[in-house]
């Protein structure tokens, strides 16, 4: 039997108007200071890193995955401002809310508990949520200057991801794979 290993990695995607909205970003990065890496994905907010999995197994990856969202409620999302990561990466600042942060931790916890994926770097370091809209391609020159545009522009948006979003890469860019509406009802009303 011929095993396809495929990469895949696991997301929040805001409302199509903030995808939207942060794709025009996207594309000033590109017109302006020549980083067109972002526009490889759709906008998001990486929960679980990219890993490795094979295409033959799919049925055990998403199982555990739909379980885990049918047991979360929607997750309110503020984007306030842009931040970065020096010297390569600009970002849609993604405010860190304890549901935000506990959803993350528990993904974390059943991917490595019921699949064995462990990003040992995420495990090193505390969860940074954002949206990035430039990185790896960005030179250092260009930074500094997209910085000095950036660092102060205002960008504020709040919205409801109703579901986890399973991403695929096809050897060219990252697309949804799959969908798991998350479920259970909002409790903090």
């Amino acid at each position: 039997m011929n095993q396809s290993r495929k990469r895949f990695f696991i997301a929040l995607l805001p409302p199509q108007a903030v995808q939207d909205n942060a794709n025009q970003i996207k594309q000033h990065f590109a017109d302006c200071y020549d980083s067109r890496a972002a526009q490889k994905s759709p906008p998001h907010i990486t929960l679980q890193p990219p890993f490795d999995w094979l295409a033959e197994d799919m049925a055990i990856l998403k199982h555990p995955l739909s379980e885990f969202a049918l047991n979360q409620a929607p997750v309110p999302i503020s984007l306030e401002g842009f931040a970065a990561f020096p010297p390569r990466v600009i970002y849609i600042n993604v405010l860190k809310t304890a549901q935000l942060l506990r959803v993350q931790q528990e993904l974390m916890e059943l991917m490595e508990t019921r699949l064995g994926i462990v990003d040992p770097k995420s495990k090193a370091r505390p969860f940074a949520p954002h949206m990035t809209v430039a990185f790896r391609d960005l030179t250092r020159q260009n930074f500094k200057l997209a910085w000095q545009e950036f660092q102060s522009r205002s960008l504020q948006a709040e919205f409801i991801v109703a579901r986890l979003t399973l991403l695929i890469h096809d050897g060219q860019r990252w697309n949804v794979c799959c969908e798991f509406p998350f479920l259970r009802p909002d409790d903090s009303a």
